[in-house]
Formats: structure tokens, sequence, C-alpha cells
């Protein structure tokens, strides 16, 4: 997770990442140090609990909270990670607003892609991010 969101990651002999470089998209920092870095669930663990993970059976949840191939894990600062909580983008967003579409994108994707429940505030603050994708400033 760290070597594929990061550049130049080097590892201990024991393979932890000890160097590198990551960009948290969340904030825009640019970080240096791998204590700097922690590993977001997009949506978060608790938050998928509420949404219908809790039914699910242990090794989808396992599945779910180690999925590498969707958006559902991304290297960010620990900073943004810790204040994100278990939020949703009802009660939390990016400080970054040029993030705002791709974060958007990113979270309902995995909603989706597990069957997750979306509440109706989190899908006002859904649609007000994703109006920020026909931004002139966002990519």
């Amino acid at each position: 997770m760290l070597e594929r969101d990061g550049a130049g990651v080097q590892r201990d002999s024991e393979c932890r990442a000890i160097a590198g470089s990551w960009h948290s998209e969340y904030d825009g920092k640019q970080l240096t140090a791998a204590g700097q870095v922690d590993i977001d669930h997009m949506v978060p663990l608790a938050n998928a609990w509420r949404s219908g993970a809790d039914a699910w059976s242990t090794a989808k949840r396992k599945e779910f909270a180690n999925d590498l191939a969707s958006p559902q894990l991304i290297a960010m600062s620990a900073a943004s990670n810790r204040a994100k909580g278990d939020q949703s983008p009802a009660q939390w967003r990016p400080p970054l607003r040029t993030y705002w579409c791709t974060y958007a994108r990113a979270w309902t994707d995995v909603k989706y892609r597990y069957g997750l429940a979306v509440t109706a505030s989190e899908k006002v603050a859904l649609g007000e991010m994703l109006d920020t994708c026909s931004d002139p400033q966002h990519p």
C-alpha cells in the first residue's frame, strides 16, 4: 500500500516502509516520513458496518478491509485520516476542495461496489461534492 501510493519507498529488513515520499490527496501535504502516513479506508469500517457490512460474512468483511483493487484504501496524512475518523461526507470533507470530486466518486464507487446503503444526508453531501467535478480548477 505504501509502496503503491509512494515514490522512492525504501523498506527495512522486515519489509516495513522506512523512507519515501507520499502525496496526501486530502490536504495536499507532501509527506517524507513513513510515520506521517496513515492508510485510510475511503469508506471507514464503522461506517460500512452501519451501512450494511454488519450482515456480511467474516470473509467479505476481511475483503472489504483489505481491498487494494478499488479506491477503498489510500495513503494519507495521519492528521487528515484522524480528523476524518469514521465520518461520512455529511460530517467531513477533505480540506483540499480540489479533491472533492475524486473523493465523492471514490466513496460512491466503494459504496456501490459493496452494496452499502447511503443515508439522505450523505447523498446530499456527495451531490455537493460531485458538483465540483465541473469546476475548471478540478482536473
